[in-house]
Protein backbone atom coordinates (compact mmCIF):
# COMPACT_ATOMS: atom_id res chain seq x y z
CA UNK A 1 0.00 0.00 0.00
CA UNK A 2 1.29 3.88 -0.50
CA UNK A 3 -0.49 6.68 1.44
CA UNK A 4 1.27 6.78 5.40
CA UNK A 5 -2.08 7.70 6.83
CA UNK A 6 -0.30 7.31 10.44
CA UNK A 7 2.52 6.63 12.31
CA UNK A 8 2.80 6.15 15.92
CA UNK A 9 5.59 5.41 18.58
CA UNK A 10 6.44 1.62 19.20
CA UNK A 11 5.19 1.73 22.89
CA UNK A 12 1.72 1.89 23.38
CA UNK A 13 -1.71 -0.62 22.47
CA UNK A 14 -2.50 -0.51 18.86
CA UNK A 15 -5.63 0.51 17.59
CA UNK A 16 -7.07 -0.47 14.19
CA UNK A 17 -9.14 1.73 11.30
CA UNK A 18 -12.78 0.81 11.63
CA UNK A 19 -14.29 2.64 8.00
CA UNK A 20 -16.95 4.77 9.06
CA UNK A 21 -17.52 3.88 12.78
CA UNK A 22 -16.96 6.67 14.61
CA UNK A 23 -15.11 7.21 18.11
CA UNK A 24 -17.54 8.83 21.08
CA UNK A 25 -15.37 10.93 23.14
CA UNK A 26 -15.74 14.26 24.67
CA UNK A 27 -12.42 16.40 25.13
CA UNK A 28 -11.18 19.61 26.86
CA UNK A 29 -9.69 20.65 22.77
CA UNK A 30 -10.34 24.07 21.74
CA UNK A 31 -9.28 25.41 18.62
CA UNK A 32 -6.09 28.02 19.32
CA UNK A 33 -5.52 30.19 16.03
CA UNK A 34 -2.19 31.17 17.50
CA UNK A 35 -0.91 27.48 17.63
CA UNK A 36 -3.11 27.06 13.89
CA UNK A 37 -0.72 29.96 12.57
CA UNK A 38 2.62 28.72 13.83
CA UNK A 39 1.96 25.71 11.78
CA UNK A 40 0.16 26.71 8.80
CA UNK A 41 2.84 29.30 8.21
CA UNK A 42 3.40 29.39 4.51
CA UNK A 43 1.29 31.53 2.14
CA UNK A 44 2.57 28.86 -0.93
CA UNK A 45 3.10 25.78 -2.19
CA UNK A 46 6.78 25.44 -0.99
CA UNK A 47 7.80 22.69 -3.78
CA UNK A 48 6.25 24.02 -6.67
CA UNK A 49 8.98 22.50 -8.35
CA UNK A 50 8.10 18.86 -7.51
CA UNK A 51 5.04 17.44 -9.65
CA UNK A 52 4.54 14.16 -9.31
CA UNK A 53 2.44 13.97 -12.30
CA UNK A 54 4.45 15.54 -15.03
CA UNK A 55 5.71 13.48 -18.17
CA UNK A 56 8.97 14.75 -19.40
CA UNK A 57 9.52 14.63 -23.18
CA UNK A 58 11.64 10.66 -22.76
CA UNK A 59 8.30 9.10 -21.55
CA UNK A 60 5.90 10.53 -23.82
CA UNK A 61 8.03 10.21 -27.24
CA UNK A 62 7.93 6.61 -25.55
CA UNK A 63 4.63 6.13 -25.25
CA UNK A 64 4.13 6.92 -28.58
CA UNK A 65 6.77 4.30 -29.83
CA UNK A 66 4.85 1.79 -27.94
CA UNK A 67 1.10 2.73 -28.72
CA UNK A 68 -1.05 4.52 -30.73
CA UNK A 69 -2.21 7.09 -29.10
CA UNK A 70 -4.14 8.75 -31.62
CA UNK A 71 -7.94 7.62 -33.01
CA UNK A 72 -8.21 3.93 -30.54
CA UNK A 73 -11.19 3.59 -28.52
CA UNK A 74 -10.95 4.02 -24.74
CA UNK A 75 -10.34 0.27 -23.94
CA UNK A 76 -7.49 -0.10 -26.25
CA UNK A 77 -5.86 2.92 -24.47
CA UNK A 78 -6.34 1.39 -20.95
CA UNK A 79 -5.87 -2.14 -21.71
CA UNK A 80 -2.72 -1.53 -23.34
CA UNK A 81 -1.21 1.26 -20.52
CA UNK A 82 -1.75 -2.12 -18.43
CA UNK A 83 0.95 -3.94 -20.38
CA UNK A 84 3.14 -1.15 -20.77
CA UNK A 85 3.22 -0.59 -17.06
CA UNK A 86 3.25 -4.52 -16.21
CA UNK A 87 4.51 -6.04 -18.84
CA UNK A 88 7.73 -7.80 -18.98
CA UNK A 89 8.67 -6.61 -22.28
CA UNK A 90 8.02 -2.95 -20.99
CA UNK A 91 8.54 -1.29 -18.15
CA UNK A 92 7.86 -4.52 -15.80
CA UNK A 93 7.40 -1.92 -12.29
CA UNK A 94 7.33 -3.83 -8.98
CA UNK A 95 6.52 -2.78 -5.93
CA UNK A 96 8.49 -1.09 -2.98
CA UNK A 97 7.68 0.76 -0.65
CA UNK A 98 10.74 2.06 0.36
CA UNK A 99 10.40 5.69 -1.24
CA UNK A 100 6.98 7.49 -2.69
CA UNK A 101 8.04 8.57 -6.38
CA UNK A 102 6.44 11.25 -8.90
CA UNK A 103 5.61 10.17 -12.84
CA UNK A 104 9.07 10.98 -14.09
CA UNK A 105 11.14 9.08 -11.15
CA UNK A 106 8.95 5.34 -11.02
CA UNK A 107 9.47 5.44 -14.69
CA UNK A 108 13.06 5.46 -14.25
CA UNK A 109 13.43 3.55 -11.32
CA UNK A 110 10.60 0.97 -12.43
CA UNK A 111 9.77 0.52 -9.23
CA UNK A 112 7.88 2.03 -6.14
CA UNK A 113 4.49 1.96 -3.83
CA UNK A 114 0.80 2.20 -5.10
CA UNK A 115 0.71 6.04 -5.12
CA UNK A 116 3.92 6.45 -6.99
CA UNK A 117 2.31 3.93 -9.83
CA UNK A 118 -0.82 5.90 -9.78
CA UNK A 119 1.14 8.95 -10.50
CA UNK A 120 2.34 7.95 -13.66
CA UNK A 121 -0.84 5.98 -14.73
CA UNK A 122 -2.65 8.95 -14.11
CA UNK A 123 -0.41 11.03 -16.07
CA UNK A 124 0.03 8.59 -18.69
CA UNK A 125 -3.69 8.16 -19.13
CA UNK A 126 -4.51 12.18 -19.18
CA UNK A 127 -1.84 12.49 -21.66
CA UNK A 128 -3.85 9.76 -24.45
CA UNK A 129 -6.62 11.58 -24.14
CA UNK A 130 -8.35 8.62 -21.16
CA UNK A 131 -10.73 10.37 -18.10
CA UNK A 132 -8.16 9.38 -15.07
CA UNK A 133 -8.85 10.06 -11.01
CA UNK A 134 -7.17 8.98 -7.99
CA UNK A 135 -9.17 7.28 -5.65
CA UNK A 136 -8.96 5.73 -2.03
CA UNK A 137 -9.62 2.95 -0.64
CA UNK A 138 -9.69 1.40 2.43
CA UNK A 139 -8.19 -1.25 3.18
CA UNK A 140 -8.03 -4.20 6.25
CA UNK A 141 -5.34 -2.20 8.80
CA UNK A 142 -1.63 -3.94 9.27
CA UNK A 143 1.33 -2.06 11.12
CA UNK A 144 4.66 -2.28 9.34
CA UNK A 145 7.40 -1.46 11.60
CA UNK A 146 9.83 1.15 10.93
CA UNK A 147 12.80 1.65 13.68
CA UNK A 148 10.68 3.40 16.66
CA UNK A 149 7.37 4.08 14.87
CA UNK A 150 4.83 1.88 13.47
CA UNK A 151 3.63 3.03 9.99
CA UNK A 152 -0.13 2.05 8.59
CA UNK A 153 -0.90 2.58 5.03
CA UNK A 154 -4.00 3.48 3.31
CA UNK A 155 -4.68 2.40 -0.55
CA UNK A 156 -4.77 4.17 -3.80
CA UNK A 157 -5.29 3.27 -7.04
CA UNK A 158 -7.19 4.98 -10.69
CA UNK A 159 -10.85 5.41 -12.01
CA UNK A 160 -12.41 6.74 -14.91
CA UNK A 161 -15.09 6.90 -16.98
CA UNK A 162 -14.99 4.70 -20.33
CA UNK A 163 -18.77 5.56 -21.23
CA UNK A 164 -21.90 6.74 -19.65
CA UNK A 165 -22.40 3.40 -18.34
CA UNK A 166 -18.84 2.22 -17.98
CA UNK A 167 -16.09 2.62 -15.89
CA UNK A 168 -12.53 1.09 -15.14
CA UNK A 169 -10.37 0.42 -12.40
CA UNK A 170 -6.75 0.59 -11.75
CA UNK A 171 -4.74 -1.32 -9.44
CA UNK A 172 -1.06 -1.77 -8.55
CA UNK A 173 -1.78 -4.35 -6.00
CA UNK A 174 -4.94 -5.83 -6.47
CA UNK A 175 -4.08 -8.51 -3.91
CA UNK A 176 -4.71 -6.48 -0.59
CA UNK A 177 -7.43 -7.16 1.47
CA UNK A 178 -9.52 -4.22 0.44
CA UNK A 179 -13.02 -3.38 2.86
CA UNK A 180 -15.70 -3.44 0.66
CA UNK A 181 -17.49 -0.27 -0.92
CA UNK A 182 -14.73 2.23 0.63
CA UNK A 183 -13.92 3.87 -2.39
CA UNK A 184 -13.87 7.50 -2.71
CA UNK A 185 -12.50 9.74 -5.76
CA UNK A 186 -10.43 12.30 -4.60
CA UNK A 187 -8.67 15.46 -6.09
CA UNK A 188 -5.04 15.89 -7.81
CA UNK A 189 -4.92 18.06 -4.88
CA UNK A 190 -5.67 16.01 -2.33
CA UNK A 191 -3.69 13.15 -4.12
CA UNK A 192 -0.57 15.86 -3.61
CA UNK A 193 -0.82 16.75 -0.28
CA UNK A 194 -0.84 12.54 0.49
CA UNK A 195 2.49 12.55 -1.76
CA UNK A 196 4.38 15.38 0.69
CA UNK A 197 2.83 13.50 3.57
CA UNK A 198 4.24 10.06 2.65
CA UNK A 199 7.39 12.30 1.99
CA UNK A 200 7.05 13.51 5.28
CA UNK A 201 6.85 9.70 6.99
CA UNK A 202 9.23 8.45 4.90
CA UNK A 203 11.88 11.09 6.57
CA UNK A 204 10.36 10.30 9.65
CA UNK A 205 11.28 6.62 9.40
CA UNK A 206 14.80 8.05 8.03
CA UNK A 207 15.48 10.14 11.34
CA UNK A 208 15.11 13.52 9.04
CA UNK A 209 12.97 15.39 11.35
CA UNK A 210 13.07 18.79 10.48
CA UNK A 211 12.97 17.38 6.34
CA UNK A 212 9.76 15.84 7.15
CA UNK A 213 8.36 18.83 9.04
CA UNK A 214 8.96 20.79 5.47
CA UNK A 215 7.07 17.89 3.78
CA UNK A 216 4.31 17.81 6.25
CA UNK A 217 3.37 21.17 6.51
CA UNK A 218 3.32 21.44 2.91
CA UNK A 219 0.73 18.63 2.56
CA UNK A 220 -0.76 20.48 5.14
CA UNK A 221 -1.00 23.84 3.47
CA UNK A 222 -2.71 22.27 0.28
CA UNK A 223 -5.25 20.05 2.15
CA UNK A 224 -5.36 21.41 5.65
CA UNK A 225 -7.89 18.64 6.21
CA UNK A 226 -5.54 15.97 5.68
CA UNK A 227 -6.42 14.56 9.34
CA UNK A 228 -3.28 11.84 8.05
CA UNK A 229 -0.86 14.42 8.18
CA UNK A 230 -1.97 16.44 11.35
CA UNK A 231 -1.51 13.45 12.76
CA UNK A 232 1.78 12.43 11.09
CA UNK A 233 3.30 16.23 12.20
CA UNK A 234 2.13 16.00 15.73
CA UNK A 235 4.19 12.56 16.21
CA UNK A 236 7.45 15.07 14.14
CA UNK A 237 6.58 17.38 17.08
CA UNK A 238 6.86 15.05 19.94
CA UNK A 239 10.52 14.17 18.20
CA UNK A 240 11.41 17.73 18.60
CA UNK A 241 10.50 17.94 22.03
CA UNK A 242 7.14 20.38 21.39
CA UNK A 243 4.77 18.62 23.33
CA UNK A 244 2.02 22.04 23.02
CA UNK A 245 2.49 21.51 19.14
CA UNK A 246 1.91 18.27 19.25
CA UNK A 247 -0.87 18.03 21.33
CA UNK A 248 -2.33 20.54 19.57
CA UNK A 249 -1.91 18.50 16.31
CA UNK A 250 -3.26 15.43 17.83
CA UNK A 251 -6.04 16.90 18.69
CA UNK A 252 -7.04 19.05 15.50
CA UNK A 253 -6.47 15.50 13.27
CA UNK A 254 -8.83 14.15 15.80
CA UNK A 255 -11.55 16.99 15.58
CA UNK A 256 -11.64 16.62 11.51
CA UNK A 257 -12.03 12.95 11.72
CA UNK A 258 -13.65 11.60 14.09
CA UNK A 259 -12.48 7.72 13.44
CA UNK A 260 -8.79 8.53 13.62
CA UNK A 261 -8.35 6.24 16.39
CA UNK A 262 -4.60 6.54 15.63
CA UNK A 263 -4.41 10.60 16.87
CA UNK A 264 -6.15 9.89 20.24
CA UNK A 265 -3.71 6.56 20.83
CA UNK A 266 -0.85 8.87 20.66
CA UNK A 267 -2.70 11.41 22.63
CA UNK A 268 -2.99 8.64 25.27
CA UNK A 269 1.38 8.24 25.15
CA UNK A 270 1.52 11.69 25.33
CA UNK A 271 -0.43 12.26 28.35
CA UNK A 272 1.21 9.20 30.09
CA UNK A 273 4.62 10.26 29.28
CA UNK A 274 3.55 13.96 30.63
CA UNK A 275 2.55 12.49 33.71
CA UNK A 276 -1.05 12.69 33.06
CA UNK A 277 -2.77 9.47 34.24
CA UNK A 278 -6.25 10.68 34.38
CA UNK A 279 -6.52 11.94 30.63
CA UNK A 280 -4.69 8.95 29.56
CA UNK A 281 -6.93 6.49 30.99
CA UNK A 282 -9.70 8.62 29.74
CA UNK A 283 -8.83 8.21 26.23
CA UNK A 284 -7.66 4.94 26.54
CA UNK A 285 -11.03 3.39 27.71
CA UNK A 286 -12.73 5.15 24.82
CA UNK A 287 -10.19 3.20 22.68
CA UNK A 288 -10.85 -0.25 24.26
CA UNK A 289 -14.61 1.25 23.71
CA UNK A 290 -14.12 1.78 20.47
CA UNK A 291 -12.07 -1.50 19.32
CA UNK A 292 -14.42 -3.84 20.64
CA UNK A 293 -16.76 -2.52 18.26
CA UNK A 294 -14.42 -2.81 15.92
CA UNK A 295 -14.47 -5.82 13.22
CA UNK A 296 -11.07 -5.14 12.30
CA UNK A 297 -9.74 -5.14 15.45
CA UNK A 298 -11.46 -8.30 15.99
CA UNK A 299 -9.87 -9.57 13.00
CA UNK A 300 -6.55 -8.21 13.97
CA UNK A 301 -6.65 -10.14 17.39
CA UNK A 302 -7.83 -13.39 15.44
CA UNK A 303 -4.77 -13.85 13.08
CA UNK A 304 -2.66 -12.93 15.81
CA UNK A 305 -3.98 -16.12 17.76
CA UNK A 306 -4.23 -17.85 15.34
CA UNK A 307 -0.71 -17.71 14.34
CA UNK A 308 0.33 -18.14 17.89
CA UNK A 309 -1.90 -20.95 17.47
CA UNK A 310 -4.40 -20.13 20.34
CA UNK A 311 -7.47 -21.35 17.89
CA UNK A 312 -10.26 -21.28 21.54
CA UNK A 313 -9.46 -17.34 21.46
CA UNK A 314 -8.89 -17.38 17.38
CA UNK A 315 -12.39 -18.25 16.89
CA UNK A 316 -13.67 -15.85 19.55
CA UNK A 317 -12.38 -12.88 17.82
CA UNK A 318 -13.15 -14.23 14.39
CA UNK A 319 -17.09 -14.98 15.58
CA UNK A 320 -17.09 -11.38 16.72
CA UNK A 321 -15.94 -9.72 13.59
CA UNK A 322 -18.31 -11.73 11.96
CA UNK A 323 -21.08 -10.70 13.75
CA UNK A 324 -19.95 -6.62 13.85
CA UNK A 325 -19.72 -6.83 9.75
CA UNK A 326 -20.92 -10.14 8.40
CA UNK A 327 -20.49 -9.03 4.79
CA UNK A 328 -16.64 -9.36 5.03
CA UNK A 329 -15.38 -12.58 3.25
CA UNK A 330 -11.87 -12.88 4.89
CA UNK A 331 -13.67 -12.72 8.32
CA UNK A 332 -15.65 -15.98 7.29
CA UNK A 333 -12.48 -17.54 5.87
CA UNK A 334 -10.59 -16.69 8.70
CA UNK A 335 -13.49 -18.32 10.48
CA UNK A 336 -13.13 -21.40 8.65
CA UNK A 337 -9.12 -21.63 8.94
CA UNK A 338 -9.93 -22.00 12.77
CA UNK A 339 -12.93 -24.50 12.12
CA UNK A 340 -10.19 -26.65 10.09
CA UNK A 341 -7.88 -26.56 13.28
CA UNK A 342 -10.09 -27.59 15.58
CA UNK A 343 -11.66 -30.52 13.38
CA UNK A 344 -14.51 -29.03 12.85
CA UNK A 345 -14.68 -29.92 9.52
CA UNK A 346 -18.92 -29.06 8.58
CA UNK A 347 -18.41 -25.97 10.64
CA UNK A 348 -15.36 -25.20 8.25
CA UNK A 349 -17.05 -25.97 5.24
CA UNK A 350 -20.22 -23.81 6.36
CA UNK A 351 -17.75 -20.61 7.11
CA UNK A 352 -16.16 -21.27 3.31
CA UNK A 353 -19.73 -21.07 1.86
CA UNK A 354 -20.36 -17.83 3.69
CA UNK A 355 -17.51 -16.28 2.51
CA UNK A 356 -18.77 -17.91 -1.10
CA UNK A 357 -21.82 -15.95 -0.69
CA UNK A 358 -20.48 -12.57 0.35
CA UNK A 359 -18.03 -12.22 -2.60
CA UNK A 360 -21.35 -14.10 -5.19
CA UNK A 361 -23.50 -11.08 -3.78
CA UNK A 362 -20.85 -8.24 -4.41
CA UNK A 363 -19.31 -9.67 -7.78
CA UNK A 364 -19.33 -6.43 -9.45
CA UNK A 365 -18.05 -4.46 -6.70
CA UNK A 366 -14.49 -3.20 -6.02
CA UNK A 367 -12.31 -6.07 -4.46
CA UNK A 368 -8.88 -7.87 -4.93
CA UNK A 369 -8.42 -10.05 -7.29
CA UNK A 370 -5.85 -11.47 -9.92
CA UNK A 371 -6.14 -8.41 -12.45
CA UNK A 372 -5.04 -5.31 -12.40
CA UNK A 373 -7.89 -3.65 -14.47
CA UNK A 374 -11.27 -4.07 -14.27
CA UNK A 375 -14.26 -2.61 -16.45
CA UNK A 376 -17.39 -1.86 -14.26
CA UNK A 377 -21.00 -1.17 -15.65
CA UNK A 378 -22.73 0.84 -13.60
CA UNK A 379 -26.26 -0.32 -13.33
CA UNK A 380 -25.02 -4.02 -12.38
CA UNK A 381 -23.63 -2.49 -8.91
CA UNK A 382 -25.55 -3.47 -6.03
CA UNK A 383 -26.51 -0.81 -3.71
CA UNK A 384 -25.50 -2.04 -0.25
CA UNK A 385 -29.39 -2.02 0.73
CA UNK A 386 -30.36 -4.33 -2.13
CA UNK A 387 -31.75 -7.83 -1.39
CA UNK A 388 -28.60 -9.89 -3.22
CA UNK A 389 -26.49 -8.74 -0.32
CA UNK A 390 -28.36 -10.94 1.93
CA UNK A 391 -27.03 -14.01 3.68
CA UNK A 392 -27.98 -16.37 6.19
CA UNK A 393 -25.55 -17.15 9.09
CA UNK A 394 -25.73 -20.13 11.09
CA UNK A 395 -23.74 -18.24 14.49
CA UNK A 396 -23.35 -15.95 15.65
CA UNK A 397 -7.70 -3.31 14.81
CA UNK A 398 -3.16 -0.17 15.08
CA UNK A 399 -2.08 3.55 14.09
CA UNK A 400 -2.86 5.74 11.06
CA UNK A 401 -2.31 4.72 7.48
CA UNK A 402 -0.57 6.19 4.24
CA UNK A 403 -1.37 5.38 0.60
CA UNK A 404 -0.23 2.36 -1.21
Amino acid sequence: MSIRIGIASLSGSLVLLAGCATIDLETDYVFDPALYAQVIDQTSDNYPEIDPLSLDDEIKQWLHENMEVDGRGEEYLVSTLQDLLYGEDFLNIQYSDAKTHTAVEIFHAREGNCLSVMNLYVAMARYVGLDANFQTVEVQPSWDRRGDLLVVSQHINATGRLSAREYYVVDFTPEIALQSMTESIVSDAVARSLYFNNLGVEALVAGETAQAMGYIKNALFIDPANSFAWNNLGTAYRRLDNEELAEFSYHFSFNLDKTNATAINNLVKLFRAQGDEERARQYASVIDRFNQRNPYFQYAQGRRAYEQGNYGAARLYFRRAVRLKPFEPSFHTGLAMVYVQLGELNLARDAREEAENVLAANSEIYRPSDRRLRIFDRNSILSSSSPGLTIQLRRGTPVEPAPN
